[in-house]
């Protein structure tokens, strides 16, 4: 016959227990100075080029405002028959689940099917980074530089001035010295929150959020007037001067189209006050 075999008998005695345990306080460590070091200028200490695409990419998103409305839009829109909203109130400054096809409609299921969405509900839809319940406020920019009330994220492209004849003249560690100090005083002269960056030689990017056209030109002149004062290397004086061009980041623009535009306005800017220096010579 079968018969079930007992279960085995616990054991006497008492149990213990090994920890193990190991310090990663200086691994960690040194992962911050990795990452920091990879975002950020070795010289003078601020966001390099890529972390300044990063932060500006971070605001940006495909769409311009003009082109979507909001949920409430959109869905009135594909209720009363047509592809999707082209209404501008209060839900058109952010990104909501927009862009159905209504039924019977172009791209619809017609016949009273109901609607089609142009992609996973759940995902999103194609060509749209961020899901169809993603509140994205828009990124938008003044109409022109006279100040319409319009407040946007500002972007002040720096060239300095001079900068090449210091170098030629006092060799590359005054050059040094000067870029360090020029950091310093934008880094002093713009809010908590602002990003001062430094794309390399001696141009620099300041994000300026919430500031309207007079707002950008105000802390342009400022921080220009900042820079002008001598910088004292080794017991000498040199002094360098800023051209800054304003440009607007503004969703449906990419970082990089963002930045050549505030790069064209600075260059605009250079030669309009060089002019202008030669005429007074």
């Amino acid at each position: 016959s079968y018969r079930r075999a007992a279960p085995p008998a616990p054991r006497d005695g008492a149990l213990f227990l090994l920890p193990l345990c190991e310090d990663i306080e200086e691994r960690k460590r040194h992962e911050l100075q990795l990452a920091h070091r990879a975002s950020h200028d070795s010289l003078t200490g601020l966001p390099n080029s890529a972390e300044l695409r990063a932060r500006l990419g971070a605001r940006l998103c495909r769409r311009p405002q003009s082109v979507r409305a909001g949920a409430v839009e959109a869905l009135d829109a594909a209720f009363e028959g047509r592809a999707e909203g082209t209404g501008t109130g209060a839900g058109a400054g952010e990104h909501g689940y927009d862009g159905f096809a209504a039924p019977g409609a172009a791209g619809g299921s017609g016949g009273g099917e109901g609607f089609e969405f142009p992609g996973d509900f759940s995902g999103g839809f194609p060509g749209q980074p961020e899901g169809p319940y993603d509140h994205h406020v828009h990124t938008v920019a003044p109409a022109s530089d006279i100040d319409d009330g319009t407040k946007g994220l500002a972007v002040l492209f720096c060239d300095l001035d001079g900068f090449k004849s210091i170098n030629d003249r006092f060799g590359h560690h005054t050059g040094d010295a000067v870029l360090i100090e020029v950091a310093r005083r934008l880094t002093t002269g713009v809010r908590d929150g602002d990003t001062v960056a430094r794309l390399g030689g001696d141009e620099f990017v300041v994000l300026a959020d919430g500031l309207g056209a007079a707002d950008a030109a105000d802390l342009a002149v400022r921080l220009r007037n900042a820079i002008i004062p001598p910088i004292r290397v080794d017991g000498r004086a040199v002094r360098v001067g800023a051209s800054f061009g304003i440009g607007w980041a503004s969703c449906g623009m990419s970082a990089d189209e963002v930045l050549r535009s505030a790069d064209q306005r600075m260059y605009i800017e250079k030669r309009s006050r060089s002019k202008a220096h030669r005429r007074a010579g």
